[in-house]
């Protein structure tokens, strides 16, 4: 385990089929390339389709984007001083901008609307679950952060923005939100992992 850093971009997923619409696929990959974090979008991707090796496309784009709106100026900021890493406010405002900036730039892309609606429900979830393919990428979601992002809160620690606990609750809460028993049983590892490493 340990520090994992920032992936790679592979430009597919080999045990895909060609029901994957590839050309938006790499479109969605060079957009995501810019963002500071694009590592966790990948492993997430990683985590849904082991979770669910026949997740549709909207999860698969899903779990690359949803947490775009990071990635831009003017969103919701979390105050670690005075708010949870599980606040509700925060988490709907993030999700509902990064479902409104990543539907807007699969429009651009000419996405079916029926995939942009899909992946924009997706991702207005993907903090919460609600059913089977959104606590699929809810759980993706934890399992990438404790794979992927130690050194995030490790570094927020090292800067003053949180203290440990807060960082511990931060990966508690994302544990702990996991709805499906098997991808708990694969991120308690990585959970363990993750309180010690603060």
């Amino acid at each position: 385990m340990g520090d994992r850093g920032r992936r790679d971009l592979p430009l597919a997923v080999e045990t895909r089929d060609d029901a994957v619409n590839r050309e938006l696929e790499r479109s969605v990959l060079a957009w995501i390339a810019a963002y500071w974090n694009a590592g966790h979008l990948v492993s997430t991707r990683e985590w849904a389709l082991r979770l669910a090796p026949e997740a549709s496309e909207a999860l698969e784009i899903a779990a690359l984007t949803h947490d775009m709106e990071r990635h831009f100026p003017g969103g919701p900021e979390l105050d670690m001083s005075r708010q949870r890493p599980d606040d509700e406010v925060y988490n709907r405002d993030h999700s509902e901008r990064s479902a409104l900036i990543v539907g807007e730039f699969l429009h651009g892309e000419g996405a079916a609307p029926e995939l942009v609606a899909e992946v924009e429900r997706l991702i207005r979830a993907h903090e919460f679950g609600g059913w089977y393919e959104a606590d699929v990428l809810q759980a993706a979601d934890s399992l990438s952060w404790l794979e992927v992002n130690q050194d995030v809160a490790r570094r927020w620690v090292r800067d003053g923005r949180c203290d440990v606990d807060w960082a511990r609750e931060k990966h508690r809460w994302s544990f702990e939100r996991i709805q499906l028993e098997e991808a708990r049983e694969l991120a308690r590892p990585y959970y363990e992992e993750a309180l010690a490493s603060v």
